[in-house]
């Protein structure tokens, strides 16, 4: 029985261990990117006795570290006395890593000085042996990001999807738009209840200011449309691949009407059960 809580990353340059890593932190693994093979029976170690507060690990390890080739074979038999690891190796054509290479103008890591396509089948031929070592070998070659990720999500989390995460973010324009923004809504149209004498000191949280933003027609029919607008892009960044979604709504100074609406905008997504957040940035200043 392989351990799912434990994953090794390892394969050819260029084919994405970096972009797999990160959908592993996604789904809540540790990750640790080019820890050097003889450290690697330390921390399964450490891990192993719980040592560590950690539950799920992803490591990536490649042909970076010098000696990689013939250290990390010897590294993963004796770890598999111990736990059972499992091991995926990424690969993908040479057509395919010699384009990423010449998108990326960076450097390959086997040889630098050779042209990208003979490093790359330097390092293909090195790691053929590593290769029959996986438990799981996935060829990138075609298909998309986000299909990689459903195929890993599908493995590994025991669910068809993750939910996304949404992050409401009520702000006033006077200090600026929060910059991790993904959508950004303006209620500066809608009556403004710094106006009135008895609501000015209040917050958006209160009923009173909430009553008198939401009584407006003009309101009523945002609201509608909001609704609407959030309903349709929501599924459509899920099924792009995307993990964090932040909806930003501003005010002129962030303590009342845009407090109301993101809070209306959080009770209506709280029927999708996605997972959510609010936090009002200026409500207090």
């Amino acid at each position: 029985m392989k351990n799912y809580r434990f994953i090794i990353i390892t394969g050819l340059s260029g084919s994405g261990k970096t972009v797999v890593s990160r959908f592993f932190e996604d789904m809540g693994y540790y990750c640790v990117d080019n820890l050097p093979a003889k450290l690697i029976p330390r921390f399964v170690d450490l891990w192993a006795r719980k040592e560590v507060q950690i539950d799920k690990v992803a490591l990536v390890v490649d042909i970076r570290e010098a000696g990689f080739t013939t250290e990390f074979p010897k590294v993963l038999e004796s770890i598999r006395k111990k736990i059972s690891p499992y091991l995926i190796f990424l690969e993908a054509s040479d057509e395919s890593l010699v384009r990423r290479f010449s998108e990326t103008r960076r450097p390959h890591p086997v040889d630098s000085s050779k042209p990208v396509v003979e490093s790359v089948t330097l390092e293909r031929n090195r790691l053929a042996e590593i290769k029959k070592m996986a438990d799981e070998v996935i060829d990138t070659t075609s298909g998309t990001i986000n299909q990689l990720k459903k195929r890993l999500v599908r493995r590994f989390s025991g669910r068809k999807g993750l939910k996304m995460q949404l992050m409401l973010i009520s702000f006033g324009y006077k200090y600026g738009i929060p910059l991790d923004s993904d959508l950004v809504f303006d209620t500066r149209f809608l009556p403004n209840p710094f106006y009135i004498d008895t609501l000015r000191e209040k917050s958006g949280r209160s009923q009173k200011v909430k009553h008198y933003v939401l009584q407006s027609g003009e309101a009523k029919n945002f609201l509608e449309k909001l609704y609407r607008f959030v309903d349709y892009l929501i599924p459509h960044f899920q099924e792009e691949g995307k993990s964090y979604l932040t909806i930003s709504v501003g005010c002129t100074g962030g303590k009342h009407r845009s407090v109301v609406i993101a809070e209306k905008v959080k009770d209506h997504l709280k029927n999708e059960k996605y997972p959510l957040r609010i936090h009002h940035r200026d409500i207090y200043k």
